[in-house]
């Protein structure tokens, strides 16, 4: 469905005289045998031409040639989404490390490749010349692209520092790039991202938290933060992360080393399209044991960990400006991770609470991934998950017996003390101590006359 709308797009720019061509991830994706997440246009049309040749547009970046036509637009009325459409284009200076200062329309396709990030995103491809010996399409090659996809690498077009000096988050797509596909970068760009790796700064932090993000999920994460590592951006854009580096722990629970190696196995176990906030869970999980370190006559000891991991990813997950639902998601991770190590020991009011813990499948999934790259262990992992299975969802979930309403009718004065006896009330009724309302009323009464 996508695709034909891609195809529609360029059958029309064709008809109206103009050069059409697919272009960028989509056409390395289909080299790659991957179905592209979508599909971009690249012509030779101006920005008011597009928008004059199709029933329906938006002109989002129409300064910098690029029109979005959607997919009713494009013989697709069912279907939602888009085709990007820009106009070839060579660019001006970039005077704040994103945009070019100005735009120069042209009508060549070498020229518009020129200026994009790297080799493999640089390639063209004709879908209206497709043949049994090229079932996409004929490919427009410019920059080596195809060969460098042949040899595993990502290059970055030209002049590498130039490239990063237009827009620095290319540095970190480089690292994504190569961690996904399982390339190398290239010696010179590979170079220039040392060189320039504080820059990064200079890119808003809403991006970068975005290019992390796809790091964490795409099913490469540790390939990409040793990347990161390597390229000196690591230190740059998550200090926290670099600071667990030579952080020991007890070999007994922890055989494979210190903070950082430990880190960087969980990464390894996390899947493609896992939950962005599982990924930076699981990532931050131990942030607090670089702080609180310490050495103890019977072993290493990290106390207070917990506590101090939270503080920090909370500072993290703002400076980064994640939305407040997934700040509240992450910090619910790294701060309730240890508990785990209690479930045996839980009475059922307590494993109720703990397993009603908002996006629960997130917490089981990172206290399985710890234990995987760490001792191995996965006993508290399933008992977890055969007692709650055993468990009827109502018995987890009960309705309320009492509420406050029902304490004001029975005679007692509004307080603070009626959440803490409601709670308490509640425990008893997870717990199987309290069934009806006439023995919640009671116990309530009996706890509020106590005080």
């Amino acid at each position: 469905m996508q695709r034909q709308a891609a195809v529609v797009a360029v059958e029309r720019l064709r008809a109206a005289g103009h050069q059409a061509l697919w272009a960028g991830g989509c056409v390395r994706d289909l080299l790659l045998g991957r179905e592209p997440s979508d599909y971009d246009v690249a012509t030779s049309a101006r920005p008011d031409q597009v928008i004059a040749l199709f029933a329906q547009t938006f002109a989002v970046g129409a300064q910098f040639g690029v029109v979005l036509v959607p997919f009713n637009a494009l013989g697709q009325p069912e279907a939602s989404g888009h085709i990007e459409v820009a106009t070839f284009r060579a660019d001006g200076a970039y005077l704040d490390g994103r945009h070019p200062e100005s735009v120069l329309y042209t009508n060549s396709a070498q020229q518009d490749v020129a200026r994009r990030d790297f080799t493999i995103n640089g390639l063209l491809l004709d879908p209206l010349s497709a043949h049994p010996n090229s079932p996409h399409g004929e490919l427009h090659d410019f920059v080596g692209g195809r060969e460098d996809m042949d040899r595993g690498i990502i290059r970055a077009i030209g002049e590498p520092a130039r490239r990063f000096a237009e827009d620095k988050l290319r540095m970190l797509r480089a690292a994504r790039f190569a961690a996904r596909f399982g390339y190398r970068i290239e010696e010179r760009t590979a170079a220039a991202i040392r060189a320039h790796a504080a820059q990064i700064h200079q890119v808003s932090r809403e991006r970068v938290r975005d290019e992390l993000t796809k790091m964490l999920t795409e099913g490469r994460a540790r390939r990409a933060f040793e990347l990161l590592d390597d390229l000196g951006l690591l230190a740059e854009v998550l200090p926290e992360i670099t600071r667990m580096k030579g952080v020991e722990q007890p070999p007994q629970f922890h055989p494979e080393g210190d903070v950082f190696t430990h880190t960087l196995f969980l990464l390894e176990g996390l899947p493609a399209g896992c939950p962005a906030t599982l990924a930076w869970g699981a990532l931050l999980h131990d942030a607090g044991k670089p702080a609180t370190f310490r050495v103890a006559p019977d072993r290493i000891r990290f106390d207070g960990h917990v506590e101090i991991g939270s503080a920090i990813a909370a500072e993290l997950m703002t400076r980064l400006r994640f939305s407040n639902r997934e700040r509240a998601q992450v910090l619910a991770l790294v701060e309730n991770h240890m508990r785990f190590a209690d479930v045996k020991k839980m009475k059922d009011s307590t494993f109720k609470r703990f397993v009603r813990l908002e996006d629960f499948d997130e917490h089981l999934a990172l206290h399985r991934l710890d234990c995987l790259a760490s001792h191995g262990q996965l006993d508290l992992y399933d008992y977890t998950r055969e007692r709650l299975a055993s468990l009827p969802a109502e018995s987890v979930r009960p309705a309320s017996l009492i509420s406050g309403h029902d304490l004001i009718a029975a005679g007692f004065a509004p307080g603070p003390r009626f959440a803490q006896v409601l709670a308490a009330v509640e425990d008893a009724q997870l717990d199987g101590t309290v069934h009806t309302r006439e023995d919640a009323l009671a116990l309530a009464a009996r706890l509020l006359a106590e005080g």
